[in-house]
């Protein structure tokens, strides 16, 4: 009777170990005050677990920690945070008795040192930050920083269908370079950018060339008096009517909407009985499958060692929908439309789909591992060795780490100012036609280049994907 309720246990409990918490779940205290926009009491949560800032997952605590600051407008203190974040990420140091833990356990035993996007964007909030403190030389430090880190994403993939470069982050170098009146690099990070939408980002993301950096590639070109290029391009955009006109001052705006995929977790689930009716139940829970059937009937009954639990599981991500679908700047009677320029979201999927042969790899290794270090002890002794087994198929886990709090996608506009006043009107539209309104007013003196950034943190369900 014992062995059959301790048989039952087990297996039940086999059954109940895909319910443990994900990431996203485990700090669900500080997400949820961050999506409600209680950004204060959020940061306080968040630095109630400032033993973060020392363990395994210090580049996703100084990553939330700096984004956060930055909304809150502590700009300076927001690139202590992203710069401690930088530095751990750029550490490739590997810690090998974490490495050879994570496949007799799980990988979150190992360092998060973040995916490359999220490397991109921690230089993205810096340079941001500074120049909303109009300090644009230091922002143009952050820029030769991303353009070295885009160049070691660019050798460490060879691959046609990898993604290599960002043509946003281009893009944003062309922007500061302009507002630092350095046409000449804003036109080569422009052009550089517009290869990348139309050779990468719309064959990937269905993502073109947005209107606001053809106007810019083409400004460029002209300021610089490269009239070839000018000329070339003018054609390529199909915009030969084109005239360049420098307005007194300017307002580039970028609005953050929505939050970026969570990471969870799918997994390929077997409990083996292997007693006088042999029961064999397969159980994946993201197919919904939960098969049970019997073989081999006549096999001699054993006891409780012969249970066996196999157990492989693999990141997936989770995405959350933008609740607004379209933002637009009024001033006077000109609309000027936020343009889509970075899709996070598009992003996170298509690297983890580009990788799920390494992770499947990864994970097919592991539970090869600890089938074998089981059996193993199954030789001297076959009860420990069958709760082995079980301990390994409870604690086998796929990373779900991430930076949850980042944008869904990055939209953008450029906006001509006058020199004094400027009062300007923000229109978000969501996908139901709901609107709302915020006003803005910017003081600008003649040749200025302002920037502002605004975040809806307003999201749809969750939607899972096996990417």
């Amino acid at each position: 009777m014992f062995n059959l309720a301790l048989r039952f246990m087990l297996v039940s409990l086999a059954m109940i170990f895909t319910a443990c918490a994900n990431y996203y779940q485990n700090n669900y205290s500080f997400n949820e005050k961050f999506e409600q926009g209680e950004l204060h009491t959020a940061l306080e949560t968040l630095k109630k677990n400032s033993n973060e800032a020392h363990g395994k997952n210090r580049f996703i605590y100084y990553s939330n920690k700096g984004l956060l600051l930055s909304v809150l407008g502590k700009y300076a203190e927001s690139n202590e945070s992203l710069e401690k974040a930088f530095l751990f990420g750029e550490d490739y140091r590997i810690n090998y008795i974490h490495e050879a833990a994570s496949y007799l356990s799980n990988p979150m035993l190992t360092p998060y040192r973040g995916e490359d996007h999220e490397h991109l964007m921690v230089l993205y909030f810096k340079a941001l930050n500074f120049l909303k403190m109009n300090k644009p030389e230091e922002a143009l430090v952050e820029c030769r920083r991303l353009n070295i880190r885009l160049n070691q994403l660019s050798d460490k993939y060879n691959s046609e269908k990898k993604l290599q470069r960002d043509a946003f982050i281009h893009t944003l170098m062309g922007i500061i370079y302009q507002s630092s009146k350095d046409y000449n690099n804003a036109f080569i990070a422009y052009r550089n950018a517009v290869e990348v939408y139309e050779k990468e980002y719309s064959t990937f993301f269905n993502i073109h060339v947005p209107e606001q950096l053809k106007k810019d590639l083409l400004n460029t070109a002209y300021w610089t008096g490269f009239m070839d290029e000018f000329n070339h391009f003018k054609n390529h955009f199909n915009m030969a009517e084109y005239k360049p006109v420098a307005p007194e001052a300017e307002l580039v705006f970028f609005w953050h909407n929505g939050l970026a995929p969570v990471k969870e977790e799918w997994s390929v689930n077997f409990v083996i009985d292997h007693q006088s009716d042999n029961l064999v139940l397969f159980r994946n829970e993201s197919l919904g499958i939960n098969f049970p059937f019997n073989i081999d009937k006549d096999k001699e009954k054993r006891d409780l060692s012969s249970l066996e639990v196999f157990r492989v599981a693999f990141p997936k991500y989770a995405e959350r929908s933008t609740y607004y679908k379209e933002g637009v700047l009024e001033i006077d009677s000109a609309a000027f439309p936020l343009e889509l320029t970075e899709d996070i979201n598009q992003i996170a999927f298509y690297s983890l789909k580009q990788r799920m042969v390494t992770e499947m790899s990864k994970g097919l290794l592991r539970a090869a591992l600890k089938k074998a270090s089981e059996h193993s002890m199954r030789e001297e002794d076959e009860r420990l060795g069958a709760l082995i087994g079980l301990v390994n198929a409870i604690t086998e886990k796929a990373d779900t780490r991430n930076w949850q709090t980042l944008p869904h996608s990055i939209h953008f506009a450029r906006v001509p100012l006058q020199e004094g006043e400027n009062p300007v009107k923000f229109k978000l539209r969501s996908g139901e036609g709901k609107t709302i309104d915020y006003q803005f007013t910017y003081q600008a003196t003649k040749g200025q280049t302002l920037f502002h950034t605004f975040s809806s943190l307003e999201t749809m369900p969750m939607n899972p994907r096996y990417y």
